[in-house]
């Protein structure tokens, strides 16, 4: 399990540094004049290269990549462009209004997947097929649209949520919960669809296997039979499905905070991003990655304790 671990961990680390490296580089061959930007654009000629000699964007791509990178293996992620505040307390700022999103979102996912897929499999007739036809809906309609629904709905036309707004939990805490349910809701939709038919699928195939005919011949208990050797064989699966889910529910994310007008990290990214602000753009990236690597583990984790046979690869 201690090699399994290790080799997860240092999957991670090399897929955090891979894609920190590609985004720079896009970031500084994407021709943004972030000192024009900065001085105006009625400074003159002379101006713009000050400030650019400044920050250090007239230096080659990979000097100021490897800069970068020193700093923020020592926790420094530096100062942003435009505001000259520090990245690292810009972006933490933002992370919480995320975060609560996502986390929220993947919970409620996990929790209705489990529900709903059970259902869907033990149940099978009409209430199998529908679940099927709203599962597939749910995967097919965009996030942003889902979003709008939900606001049209429930925050204009029945009153009973906020549409848009953040309150933060420390202020009032029914005030927060009641600012996330539509952003959640709009989030989960398409993870619970795509978890739910998962496991849906993996309980039916394992339900005709010859191993659970030979249990069910044993007069097995039904409740242990299928909690120990149907619902755990079938985990797997669906984990691997909600793993993926989550990048989708973190890119998500942008869109949602967007139409609801939440502070969260990314509606700073597509900001910081529009307006060339590199260091705040790259402090938004190592966050998100490193929140995708941590979570991944987790369900790595998760998937090995349900399945042995994992360890081994």
């Amino acid at each position: 399990m201690l090699v399994y671990l290790l080799k997860r961990i240092a999957a991670g680390v090399v897929l955090l540094a891979a894609t920190v490296t590609v985004v720079f580089v896009m970031l500084a061959l994407s021709g943004a004049n972030v000192a024009r930007t900065i001085v105006g654009a009625n400074a003159s000629e002379e101006q713009v290269r000050a400030k650019t000699t400044e920050l250090g964007l007239d230096r080659p791509i990979w000097d100021q990549f490897s800069q970068w990178a020193l700093r923020a293996l020592q926790g420094d992620l530096g100062t942003s462009f435009l505001t000259s505040q520090g990245v690292a307390e810009t972006v933490l700022q933002r992370a919480g209004v995320t975060l609560s999103i996502v986390t929220l979102s993947i919970l409620a996912s996990a929790l209705l997947a489990v529900a709903v897929g059970i259902t869907a499999a033990l149940r099978r007739g009409w209430l199998d097929r529908l679940l099927q036809g709203v599962a597939v809906l749910g995967t097919a309609l965009p996030g942003f649209w889902v979003a709008l629904v939900l606001i049209t709905v429930f925050a204009v036309g029945l009153r009973w949520l906020p549409a848009t707004g953040y309150v933060r939990p420390e202020q009032d805490l029914a005030g927060w919960a009641a600012s996330l349910v539509l952003p959640v809701a709009a989030i989960s939709i398409a993870g619970i669809s795509g978890s739910a038919m998962q496991l849906r699928s993996a309980i039916i195939d394992l339900s005709h296997r010859e191993f659970v005919r030979t249990l069910r011949s044993r007069a097995l208990p039904p409740r242990r039979l299928f909690l120990i050797h149907l619902l755990r064989n079938a985990a797997p699966p669906a984990l691997t499905v909600l793993s993926l889910q989550f990048v989708g529910m973190l890119s998500g994310a942008v869109v949602v905070e967007e139409v609801f007008a939440l502070p969260g990290i990314g509606r700073l990214a597509v900001s910081s991003t529009a307006s060339g602000d590199i260091p705040v753009v790259m402090g938004v990236v190592t966050l998100m990655v490193t929140m995708v690597v941590a979570v991944n583990l987790l369900l790595d984790l998760a998937n090995a304790w349900l399945n042995p046979k994992v360890r081994m690869r």
